[in-house]
C-alpha cells in the first residue's frame, strides 16, 4: 500500500473513532442522574418521617430531574406548611412542588 492511501485510511479511521467515541460520550452525558434523584427522595422522606409533629403516612415524595414533588393528603393548614417547610429544608436548593390535598377535619 502506498503512503497516500495509508494516510487516507488512517484519517478515515481516526474520524470514525472520534464519531463513535463522541456519540458514546454524549449518550452517557444525556442519561439522567437517577441515583441523585433517589438519594434526594430518600433524604426528604426521612426528614418528613423524622419530624415528631408531622404525620407523613399519607404523603408520597417523588423526585424527577432534581425537582421534589409532594403528593397525598394532609389534614390541616399547619401540616401543609410543615410538609413544605421540611421538604424544602431537606432538599437544599432544589425546588419543591406542592401537590398535596388539604382535607380539613380529616382523621389520621
Amino acid at each position: 500500500m502506498n503512503t497516500p492511501l495509508k494516510n487516507l485510511a488512517l484519517a478515515i479511521s481516526a474520524c470514525l473513532g472520534f464519531i463513535v467515541c463522541g456519540n458514546a460520550a454524549a449518550a452517557v452525558a444525556a442519561e439522567p442522574d437517577t441515583s441523585s434523584d433517589a438519594d434526594l427522595r430518600d433524604r426528604v422522606q426521612l426528614a418528613l418521617h423524622a419530624d415528631r409533629y408531622f404525620y407523613d403516612r399519607h404523603v408520597v415524595v417523588s423526585v424527577e430531574h432534581g425537582v421534589v414533588s409532594l403528593k397525598g393528603l394532609v389534614f390541616s393548614d399547619w401540616d401543609l406548611r410543615d410538609a413544605i417547610r421540611i421538604a424544602t429544608k431537606a432538599s437544599g436548593d432544589r425546588p419543591v412542588v406542592n401537590n398535596l390535598t388539604l382535607i380539613i377535619g380529616g382523621r389520621r
